[in-house]
């Protein structure tokens, strides 16, 4: 299938497209990425928003100068957190006539296919009924993201879930434009690729390491998540959620970001 003609889409935001860099929300970009996804919504598409961010928010709302270090703080600063992330969520979903529903999730409710189906005819009825589930790590009972294991990353958590929901099209919007030779941010001579046929040592190697400050992820998760992904038969695409309306240019065929191909669509 052709990224055009993506039907079920899986979108991931991170906590750094999400917020400023002192934590509070990002209220101009969110609400742009809503109306954006709210309008792919009603012209057909089937939308699963992955989101981030309810640490971040938290710290942000609290007035925190810093990301708690232990986890029954970081626990705490994510129910806060959370409160606050789906209330802006239900606010401007509910500005342009779309519901929302809140699925907070942990490894545990996916660790067998009893649950993964369980988990797989909630969403399928959310969307039938035309509402945009908004699924998220549960942070305030689940430590494997807090703690920064692979495990717990929502890069992960969005590429099982599109495995699970059956997708065709899981896309990571992030702070970069897409995957690059060598950290952009380091060195002016790296080129970023658009097309990964296969993942192979060396395009893990390009990953490097961690993400910023308010996130747990980085380049390394998102091979992960692709690893997952291009799998189980489902295009990713990794791209720079700083303009949310890029995503019609995507939808549309044009070449955005790093596009991993799913397995049996290699050239």
């Amino acid at each position: 299938m052709d990224i055009e003609n993506a039907k079920r889409i899986v979108v991931k935001v991170g906590t750094s497209t999400l917020t400023h860099k002192g934590g509070r929300l990002n209220l101009r970009r969110v609400e742009t990425l809503v109306k954006v996804l709210c309008d792919l919504s009603n012209s057909g598409k089937e939308i699963i928003l992955v989101s981030s961010g309810a640490i971040g928010v938290g710290v942000g709302k609290l007035g925190l100068k810093h990301r708690p270090k232990e986890n029954k703080d970081k626990q705490a600063v994510a129910a806060v957190g959370q409160c606050e992330l789906m209330f802006i969520y239900d606010k401007f979903f509910g500005e342009y006539n779309h519901n929302v529903a809140q699925v907070l999730l942990t490894k545990f409710a996916l660790d067998t296919e009893f649950k993964k189906t369980n988990v797989m005819n909630t969403i399928d009825s959310l969307l039938d009924m035309g509402i945009i589930p908004i699924v998220n790590e549960n942070d305030t009972v689940a430590i494997d993201e807090l703690e920064g294991e692979n495990i717990g990353d929502n890069d992960r958590l969005s590429a099982w879930v599109a495995e699970i929901v059956r997708a065709d099209l899981l896309i990571l919007l992030t702070d970069i434009d897409g995957l690059y030779t060598t950290n952009p941010r380091e060195d002016s001579n790296a080129v970023k690729l658009d097309v990964v046929e296969e993942i192979t040592d060396e395009i893990r190697t390009m990953a490097g390491g961690t993400g910023s400050s308010r996130g747990t992820g980085g380049m390394r998760t998102k091979i992960i998540a692709a690893e997952i992904a291009t799998a189980a038969g489902i295009d990713m695409c990794v791209m720079n959620g700083e303009n949310p309306k890029r995503l019609y240019d995507l939808l549309e065929g044009k070449q955005i970001g790093t596009l991993f191909k799913a397995a049996g669509k290699r050239s």
